[in-house]
Order: structure tokens, then C-alpha cells, then sequence
């Protein structure tokens, strides 16, 4: 098993004004199990689900109990956002969700800033090739990033978003991802 930041040492970190990036290391490994983890445990009927859109459901909440290597995640999120925001890793929260895209889908442009929200990532598991990219727009500026497995952007949560259509012929899986002041990460 990994310990904690023990595959995160190595990462590179982009930066934007507004938009952050990192690779993590040892990303094969977590996201096989990540993958197979969210397979066995898709149907279960104690999921969340949110957000329909087209018939299909953006938002799938699958427990940390089902699939531990989430709190993998989790805790690579919460270092690089107290790195991003300054703020002490005690003092964040995330939390984060499935979005599984099967060929011909795209999500539609939104935004993370409900609540409290400091920051919002994507964490992608699974990235055919032409499964879509994610655009993000801030005032008069769109960039399109192609995304890569074991990848991870971060940027504002009002910051408009949306993934365009999976044009490959396999289901592409991305972690969404909110974080928020708190002490909690589970």
C-alpha cells in the first residue's frame, strides 16, 4: 500500500494566474485501483448521484470505505491546495466525486461556488485519447487543457468550466473535486 506523500514527492507544478497543475507519481498504480474500484461498486444502490444532465448522472458519490485509494487523492489535494492557497493542510477540507464519460458525452459549462468553496479540482483516472478536454474561461480568457492520467488542475471555484465531447470509443473517468475550510478530508 502507499503511504501517504510518499507518491507525491516528484510532482511538477505549473502555474497560471488562476490555474494550477501537477502529475503525480506512482499515478498507474492508484488509478488501476481507483479504476477497478469504482466498477465493482457503480451499481451500488447507496451511491449518491447528482446533477442529470442528458440522462446521465455528472456526479457520482462512491464512499471512501468502498474505495480507499480515495483518500490517496484526497490528501495529494489538500497538500498542493495549502500550497496554492497558503493556508495550513489542518486548516482545508475536500471532497470529490466520479464524473464517468462514455463516448459522446461532455459536460456543460458550470461552476463550484455554491458554498464555501476555496478552490476546485479534476483529477483524471482514465484518459482515452479524444475523450475531451476541459475548457476554462475567467473574464475574456478560455484555455483548453488536454488532459493525461495521474494529472491534476486546480483553479477557482467561480471560474466557468466544461469538457467537451468524448469523441473515443472508451469511458473517460475524472475525480471532481471541491475544497473548503476545515479540518475534515474524508
Amino acid at each position: 500500500m502507499i503511504s501517504g506523500f510518499d507518491w507525491i514527492i516528484g510532482m511538477s507544478m505549473f502555474k497560471h494566474p488562476s490555474l494550477y497543475s501537477n502529475l503525480l507519481d506512482n499515478a498507474d498504480n492508484v488509478n488501476a485501483r481507483l479504476l477497478d474500484g469504482f466498477y465493482r461498486h457503480l451499481q451500488d444502490e447507496d451511491n449518491k448521484r447528482t446533477h442529470l444532465f442528458e440522462g446521465r448522472y455528472e456526479n457520482i458519490y462512491i464512499s471512501s470505505e468502498k474505495i480507499p485509494e480515495k483518500s490517496l487523492i484526497l490528501q495529494a489535494v489538500i497538500a498542493t491546495a495549502s500550497k496554492i492557497l497558503d493556508i495550513s493542510p489542518s486548516d482545508l477540507k475536500a471532497g470529490l466525486w466520479f464524473n464517468a464519460m462514455q463516448p459522446g458525452d461532455s459536460t456543460t459549462a458550470h461552476r463550484h461556488d455554491d458554498d464555501d468553496e476555496l478552490l476546485s479540482a479534476v483529477y483524471y483516472v482514465k484518459v482515452p485519447k479524444n475523450s475531451g478536454e476541459l475548457i476554462l474561461t475567467v473574464n475574456n480568457f478560455t484555455t483548453h487543457v488536454t488532459p493525461k492520467e495521474g494529472m491534476m488542475v486546480f483553479f477557482p471555484p467561480d471560474m466557468i468550466h466544461e469538457v467537451t465531447e468524448n469523441k473515443s470509443n472508451e469511458m473517460r473517468l475524472s475525480l471532481g473535486i471541491n475544497i473548503g475550510p476545515g479540518s475534515d478530508t474524508a
